[in-house]
């Protein structure tokens, strides 16, 4: 146990537990996509996959307890490594010259801490109803939660749309340099794969961005209604 311990509090373990964690946040957000995306295959659609999802309440909250844990674990190695790092050179540079470091790089930390923000607005808004209580109250025809009308209501206003997309474009931001890094940690990123990796993350931010902010985007130009 205390080997262990010391393996996650040292720096290398906690590039580990950085990387893994967010690999499956990852995942997370592909899914939660892909999901959410069904609300242009209909109504119908939509509100059936919301349906099961409620109908599996156990495999539900274990989904959304593993991604708080996630999420937290994730954020304490960020928060810890950058600490170390700081503390490691404890006087700073008097010009600052980023050479080679990308803009999403040198803002990783500060990126992800307005991500976990905005990952908890979105479980507020859409999940618990603590901004908007009605969403949570309408039913479609079947006697089913109107998941289809909830997403629209939610982004007919255009406060809340626009808040969204500038929380994708930061989730995106902080993706396209996180997908490398985390593969670099785990010793995967070698050789010629390298560029193959980088450029994964690059469009697998720009695939994510445009998937999410489709559907604020058609509500707001009133395709969903």
């Amino acid at each position: 146990m205390n080997t262990s311990n010391s393996r996650c509090n040292s720096s290398l373990g906690k590039k580990y537990v950085m990387a893994i964690t967010g690999l499956a946040l990852f995942g997370f957000v592909i899914g939660h996509m892909v999901g959410n995306l069904q609300i242009f295959l209909g109504k119908e659609v939509l509100n059936a996959y919301g349906a099961f999802l409620k109908s599996k309440p156990l495999l539900l909250w274990g989904a959304r307890l593993g991604l708080l844990a996630t999420v937290s674990f994730h954020v304490w190695a960020a928060i810890r490594l950058t600490q170390e790092n700081r503390a490691a050179r404890p006087v700073r540079y008097a010009v600052t010259k980023p050479i080679g470091a990308s803009y999403a790089s040198r803002t990783m930390l500060m990126s992800g801490l307005i991500v976990a923000s905005f990952i908890v607005y979105h479980l507020l808004h859409f999940t618990m109803g603590g901004l908007d209580p009605e969403l949570l109250t309408f039913l479609d025809e079947a006697g089913r939660h109107d998941v289809y009308r909830m997403v629209v209501v939610g982004f007919s206003t255009l406060r809340v749309s626009i808040f969204y997309l500038v929380g994708m474009a930061l989730l995106c931001m902080h993706l396209s340099h996180g997908v490398s890094a985390l593969f670099q940690s785990l010793g995967l990123k070698t050789g010629v794969f390298g560029g193959w990796i980088d450029g994964f993350a690059k469009i697998s931010a720009i695939v994510i961005f445009a998937g999410n902010c489709s559907i604020p985007m058609a509500v707001m130009c009133g395709f969903l209604k």
